[in-house]
């Protein structure tokens, strides 16, 4: 049946499930009740409605657990304001270990729910088994149960976010499917549907399983797979009752809940099995797959372990629904880096419900400001490049990041699927010298080496893991003699033009006017002072800057270099990633290594810190940079990929009698935290100032016509306090492991969490990087007179906070230098 619709709009909204109404809901809350949502069928036809609906607040980032605790206060009290109900129950949630290390998970679990602020229970076998009689508890171990956590019906509750949108304005339209999206000069203008066109200033992708197919009518990527997800409702059961909790078994890969006094029962099988390769239908509403009880098995072994009774239950219902999964298991959130005005919330990886009150709030903060509100990195579009958006790629990835759910979630576990993807010129030659690869941003990236005769495959554990004797070899190296890493993954981005300097310098918070090779640690700060970026500026020319950043972040801060280059600026940024090798010679023998090699004169007084020069290696012609991540002497060499192979061979033959190795990620992750350097997406984030970095010495305070938020920096310097501040911690036991993501106390109460952690090999111990917060000021009296913990799976380590690092290397360095700190880049 055709419609009329609107010819003009100030936002169209694409997807009628519960993201997508979610945002409608929202932008009306706030004012922005110009709005259409269009959806192809009906509201919650795609993947919404055959989802299960768990709500578990839990994240492993702060913010990402404050999304989802505003989600359970939206839906308690949505019924109310629309009187459509929503299926709401806040019935508490038991998560049970079948392992001791499933129970080190609950234990570090429940100490980083302290940390966010939500209440949590460590419980025994027996105390499990009284929260939930129905189970089968001879094989557990133990669990953690939370109060606050519930389910919903996903239908339900997205008729009552469209009802709450339509009371404020928003127009809600079934049964239109868009078929282009209109563009102008770079900015999404509008959709073209099967009923015409609206012209618009925003467009939100919310499609769903569509979101994919919709970025590309625009050139924008998603990059999403859908997988087949499965589980079975059953009849009847003894001592199911409306109340009882949702029970999570993450290592027979299983959730239940009840309905209508049977249980549901789902999971996240290790292999998924993907669908929807020649694309998904455009009917496919309110639809089923096929059962696939092959597919199922696994889910229903482990099913009937922890409830026998399933043995003899009547299974009602067996739904094999499709939802879109991501590469990385974090849904896609954010305004595309390759069309302003267009916006995504997609992906949600089956955690749509719990997310999408949290989510929908926050992307409709993201439009109405121009901007986030807050650090959601983990789930920003620009944490993705084009490459991401293989479709074979994506089908095998998506294999495993499903199961992720319920995997066991090791310190620094790497994902095995869909790899190699990205290899650097050396890639060959350093897995012959055993090599174990990491991946970061899809490159192969070297974590650490093994000797001959050891197996270049990692352990994983919760204590120490099997590369601990490697990394202290490595870091050894590197304090006592040289190392060389590999770090051709930094991306490098080409700024140039007459006001390449002009535009810069308003961007960045250092002094960018340097006299030409010289280099700049900077931050790229928010109106609100956080963190955007830190890296390192080379002025190569009057009008030519290479900026040098962390593997990641090569779309997000093009992105926002471009945004906020004024359109009549003479100033081209170019991605000039694939270009360049980056190999770092870093160690107090650095340089013995490097003038054996070139004829370039390496010397302090005419090779200082900070500066970047083109000099000879062997035949090659390079940028080197005396800049250091470590806390050591040291360059690292900017090398046009097609001479990588010959300067790696040079500068090893140069080392080798001087005691310099080849050194991997978690060796510089060490020494970096030994040294107290920050690192970007862990102590450095959008939420963070430097002043609370720690970092101020890098910031130009009196720079001329400022730069973005210096304005929100100069106001927090008159505060005169720092509520909030990043502070280095080691602790005294010296067999303790830390990993990230602990509690910190002081005097036994909760005060920040470790944002950064590794073995320190040179101090003996634990080193840290964590984010301490006091309202009246953390000051150093105040870090003095305390008693610190660290919180480790329950147990309680004395750890000692540091302002001052307490690894500092001698070498020489003019005192004008204040500190060898440079870039995160590494993280």
């Amino acid at each position: 049946m055709s419609q009329k619709l609107p010819s003009h709009a100030r936002v169209v909204i694409i997807g009628g499930g519960i993201v997508g109404c979610s945002v409608a809901y929202h932008l009306a809350r706030m004012g922005w009740s110009d709005v259409v949502l269009l959806e192809q069928g009906q509201l919650s036809g795609g993947t919404t409605w055959h989802a299960a609906g768990l709500v578990g607040q839990l994240r492993s980032h702060a913010n990402m657990t404050g999304l989802i605790r505003y989600s359970t206060e939206l839906y308690s009290e949505l019924e109310a304001e629309t009187g459509l109900a929503t299926g709401w129950k806040q019935c508490g949630s038991l998560s049970v270990a079948r392992t001791p290390e499933r129970m080190t998970v609950l234990k570090r679990t429940a100490a980083a729910a302290r940390a966010q602020g939500v209440d949590i229970e460590l419980v025994s076998a027996r105390e499990a088994g009284e929260i939930w009689p129905v189970m089968a508890t001879d094989d557990i171990v133990g669990g953690v149960w939370l109060p606050g956590d519930g389910k919903a019906n996903p239908t339900d509750l997205t008729q009552s976010l469209a009802k709450g949108a339509r009371q404020k304005g928003v127009r809600v339209v079934e049964r239109v499917r868009v078929t282009g999206i209109r563009t102008r000069d770079g900015e999404a203008r509008g959709v073209e549907t099967d009923q015409g066109a609206i012209e618009a200033e925003i467009v939100v992708n919310c499609a769903g399983q569509w979101a994919r197919g919709v970025g590309l009518m625009a050139g924008v990527t998603v990059p999403l797979h859908s997988a087949e997800h499965m589980y079975i409702v059953t009849g009847r059961i003894d001592a199911v009752h409306p109340d009882l909790p949702v029970l999570r078994d993450p290592d027979g890969y299983i959730y239940f809940k009840e309905e209508v006094g049977g249980l549901v029962l789902g999971g996240f099988e290790p292999e998924a099995k993907p669908w929807g390769m020649d694309g998904i239908p455009e009917n496919f509403e309110f639809a089923l797959l096929e059962d696939d009880w092959d597919q199922f098995e696994i889910l229903m072994n482990n099913g009937l372990v922890r409830v026998p009774q399933l043995a003899e239950a009547e299974v009602r219902q067996f739904y094999n629904g499709p939802e879109s999964f991501t590469p990385d298991n974090n849904f896609i959130l954010g305004e595309a880096p390759e069309l302003k005005n267009f916006y995504v919330g997609a992906g949600f990886n089956s955690m749509g419900i719990a997310s999408a009150g949290g989510a929908g709030r926050a992307l409709a903060e993201w439009i109405v400001n121009g901007a986030p509100t807050m650090d959601l990195w983990p789930v920003d579009i620009r944490r993705f490049a084009p490459f991401n958006n293989n479709s074979r790629w994506l089908h095998d990835r998506v294999k495993e990041t499903l199961g992720l759910h319920y995997a066991m979630p090791w310190p620094n576990r790497e994902l095995d699927t869909a790899r190699p993807f990205r290899r650097s010129p050396l890639y060959d030659r350093l897995a012959a010298k055993g090599a174990c690869f990491g991946s970061k941003m899809g490159w192969e990236r070297v974590n650490w080496f093994a000797r001959e005769g050891e197996v270049p495959q990692t352990e994983y554990a919760f204590g120490r893991q099997n590369w601990h004797d490697a990394v202290g070899r490595e870091m050894k190296a590197a304090r006592e003699a040289a190392v060389l890493f590999d770090q051709t993954s930094f991306a490098k981005l080409l700024m140039q033009g007459r006001d390449a300097c002009t535009v810069l310098n308003r961007i960045c918070a250092a002094e960018i006017d340097v006299e030409i090779g010289r280099s700049v640690y900077t931050g790229l700060l928010n109106e609100r002072g956080g963190y955007e970026s830190d890296l390192t500026v080379m002025r190569l020319a009057r009008d030519t800057f290479l900026l040098v950043t962390g593997s990641a972040q090569a779309v997000h801060d093009a992105d926002w270099i471009r945004r906020n280059t004024p359109e009549n600026a003479h100033a081209i940024l170019t991605d000039v990633t694939s270009a360049h090798a980056i190999l770092s010679v870093m160690g107090p023998l650095a340089r013995d290594v490097l003038e054996r090699v070139t004829s370039a004169d390496l010397s302090n007084a005419a090779f200082p810190f900070a500066t970047v020069r083109e000099i000879d290696i062997g035949y090659a012609t390079v940028y080197a940079n005396r800049m250091s991540y470590v806390g050591e002497l040291g360059w690292e060499l900017i090398v046009p990929t097609e001479f990588a192979v010959g300067v790696y061979e040079t500068l090893e033959a140069a080392g080798r009698d001087l005691g310099m190795i080849d050194a991997g990620y978690y060796a510089l992750e060490a020494l970096r935290l030994e040294k107290g350097f920050r690192a970007w997406s862990r102590e450095l984030t959008p939420d963070i100032n430097p002043y609370e970095a720690g970092l101020g010495f890098a910031v130009a305070r009196d720079k001329p016509g400022g730069f973005i938020g210096s304005k929100a920096l100069a106001a927090h310097r008159e505060k005169g306090v720092l509520p909030r501040r990043i502070v280095q911690f080691t602790l005294d036991d010296g067999e303790a492991v830390l990993w990230g993501g602990e509690l910190i106390l002081r005097d036994g109460q909760p005060v920040g969490e470790v944002r950064s952690a590794a073995y320190g090999h040179t101090l003996g111990c634990s080193v840290a990087l964590g984010v301490v917060e006091y309202e009246a000021g953390v000051s150093k009296e105040y870090l003095e007179s305390g008693k610190f913990e660290i919180d480790l799976a329950g147990e309680r380590f004395a750890a000692r906070p540091h302002l001052r690092p307490p690894y500092d290397p001698k070498f020489e360095r003019p005192k004008a230098d204040r500190s060898e700190k440079r870039d995160e880049r590494a993280a």
